[in-house]
């Protein structure tokens, strides 16, 4: 009962990434979204949860996990029920941040429950594997749960079905969960603000020059304060004593391009995803059902490729699976930058989501190995949650220039279709599109088609780097192999 709990807290917590994507379209015309503005929705959840993750994780500690856990959970279910509730775009981008917050929070108190809770040996690796399961297939559980509660209900229930779940999970835990030993420490507020707030600006400055361009005042203002504001950042956590993000771990040359790698591949994933939900439903009409399943063969082959990983790792090491991975992500990308509006699910779509999720799941497991490579025991909590806060911040920050990409190239060919459409228009849609702006269908769709492909080819190029970074900078020696066949020495410099 006490896994059931935990791994129904993280479950709804990772759900949440990926189920409010199949309510993009909905949600845009409901609460008069821009196509750019739109990937807020989606930043103002990951940029929180990222950005405050390595902090929850020290609330738990120091506070008790069980209480931060119970907490986490009640502000999660708050914030879906306000964003629920929400009537305007501010109200929904508040909500979701402070879903972020609740994310932040109950998360990493919840792995590190497992933990506290079950005796070391087959009991706790049942736990994690459990717990790692519910990790890696809650973003489909996400897409079609999302696709069925807007067919049949409306947009506003992907974050309304948080409210019983959450408050079940909040009512059992003092049941079935003990409160864990408290452990005295310093919150690192400011670094887990600074940071926060530096990849805050940076995302606007992207999607701002989407939107106004890049001579635009607010935008090279977001961007020099980003700049300001991480640099700042980087000197507490030198002077900290105890950092929120310990710096050390990035002298490791292994765990650096690790971490590197994941900034690129997230940026990727997130906007596949992204793209893609709005691509199926709006260019090739797709009901919100169908378009959840269409990404189930996404999660079936994601486990295809970490099961290949996971049995031939001892032979081969990490470095061929970063690099084959990243590889093969690339060249589905590439194949997605074809798809126009003659392109179809089956001829266009399905072959590169397969061959991008192939490689996407030999890069979990190597990445996640490669991390936690010669940590020691008491900083491994810091080099996974650092691994987590780098794959959210990396989605949103790869995502806003995706979106920047996207944007540039949808006026580019805005510019080709209005004068098409104009000659073709009747009076009343004229006056509709001078009242709007929006082009309607056929045209539109043109436009959305031409900046998915953009958006593609940057997303391809993220990958292509990812494949770089893997090739030229992950070191993996023979001694390291024999760790990985359970025997050799214990950890050392990779």
């Amino acid at each position: 009962m006490a896994l059931l709990v935990i791994a129904s807290c993280q479950l709804m917590v990772v759900l949440d990434i990926t189920i409010v994507n199949i309510a993009l379209p909905h949600i845009q015309s409901a609460l008069n979204f821009s196509t750019t503005s739109l990937s807020w929705v989606v930043n103002a959840y990951t940029l929180t949860f990222g950005g405050l993750l390595l902090l929850g994780g020290r609330t738990g500690d120091i506070l008790g996990r069980r209480r931060m856990f119970i907490f986490g959970v009640l502000l999660f279910v708050l914030a879906s029920l306000l964003g629920g509730l929400a009537q305007n775009s501010g109200q929904l981008l508040g909500a979701r941040s402070l879903q972020g917050v609740g994310g932040a929070i109950a998360s990493p108190t919840a792995l590190a429950l497992i933990s506290t809770t079950f005796r070391e040996g087959p009991e706790r690796n049942r736990a994690f594997g459990v717990f790692a399961a519910v990790s890696a297939g809650g973003g489909a559980i996400g897409l079609l749960a999302g696709g069925i509660l807007v067919e049949y209900l409306n947009w506003r229930w992907v974050l309304f079905v948080n409210v019983p779940i959450g408050l079940l999970i909040a009512l059992a835990t003092p049941r079935w969960i003990k409160e864990s030993e408290r452990h005295p420490g310093r919150f690192d507020l400011a670094g887990a603000l600074t940071s926060t707030a530096g990849m805050v600006l940076l995302v606007y400055g992207f999607i701002r020059a989407a939107q106004e361009g890049w001579r635009d005042a607010l935008t090279l203002a977001s961007f020099g304060g980003a700049v300001l504001v991480l640099a700042t950042f980087v000197l507490i956590e030198r002077r900290s004593r105890q950092p929120i993000t310990p710096l050390h771990m990035f002298a490791d040359r292994n765990r650096a391009g690790t971490y590197g790698i994941m900034l690129c591949l997230a940026a990727a994933i997130f906007g596949m995803f992204f793209f893609l939900t709005l691509f199926v439903q709006d260019v090739l009409g797709f009901s919100p059902l169908q378009a959840g399943l269409a990404f189930l063969p996404v999660t079936a082959v994601i486990a295809v490729g970490a099961g290949l990983a996971s049995r031939f790792l001892p032979v081969y090491g990490p470095k061929p699976f970063m690099v084959v991975g990243a590889i093969l992500a690339a060249a589905g990308l590439s194949w997605l930058t074809l798809t126009d509006v003659h392109s179809t699910y089956a001829g266009s779509v399905l072959g590169p989501m397969l061959v991008f999720s192939l490689g996407m799941g030999m890069e979990f497991v190597s990445l996640t190995l490669m991390a936690l490579s010669n940590v020691p025991t008491p900083e491994t909590g810091a080099a996974s949650g650092l691994l987590n806060a780098t794959q959210q911040v990396g989605g949103s920050l790869g995502l806003s220039i995706l979106v920047t990409m996207f944007g540039t190239a949808s006026t580019n060919e805005a510019e080709k279709q209005i004068p098409a459409f104009l000659q073709q228009a009747t009076p009343a849609e004229r006056l509709r599109f001078e009242r709007t702006g929006q082009l309607p269908k056929p045209w539109s769709d043109e436009v959305l088609a031409a900046g998915v492909s953009a958006a593609f080819i940057m997303a391809a190029i993220f990958t292509a780097i990812a494949a770089l970074i893997a090739l030229f900078a992950i070191q993996v020696r023979s001694s390291d192999l024999e760790r990985l066949k359970g025997g050799g020495a214990g950890p050392g410099p990779m």
